[in-house]
């Protein structure tokens, strides 16, 4: 199966742990998420993040509700942290979270590698798209939020 990557960035003028903590609180997704995935966590708050955590969410894709479930594989604060769906839309979704400090803040590197059923006919006509709007609006909700 054919996998695609995604990588996003940003620099944002906070420090590392800052940004990290904000990160670490899975219930910011929502915050992070455009309002037309209509994007909700399950699991109830607190959400204790560590290697192994799973995390449930609702969203709708094209008005199509789905049900995601997510694995913390990787939990190493406050550089990195991984997560993987273990149940969800994608056949593969491999999201890796890197954060460095640098003059004063943070670069956050996002880098998603994920494989959809249809392969790249699908991926090009409505995965990818709907992918970089997300992170683009994702972007924009940093800068808002760590101005």
């Amino acid at each position: 199966m054919k996998t695609f990557t995604l990588d996003s960035s940003i620099w944002l003028a906070r420090p590392i742990d800052e940004v990290f903590s904000f990160f670490s609180d899975a219930t910011n997704l929502e915050t992070l998420t455009p309002p037309w995935v209509n994007f909700h966590v399950l699991t109830p708050a607190p959400i204790k993040m560590a290697v192994g955590t799973r995390i449930r969410y609702k969203l709708g894709l094209h008005g199509i509700p789905v049900n995601w479930e997510s694995e913390i594989t990787v939990w190493d604060p406050p550089d990195k942290f991984v997560d993987e769906q273990i149940r969800g839309p994608y056949s593969r979704w491999h999201h890796e979270h890197f954060f460095s400090a640098r003059e004063g803040g943070t670069d956050v590197l996002d880098r998603v590698e994920y494989s959809v059923p249809g392969g790249s006919l699908v991926n090009d006509l409505f995965v990818a798209p709907d992918v970089r709007k997300i992170f683009a609006y994702r972007r924009e909700k940093l800068k808002q939020l760590f101005p």
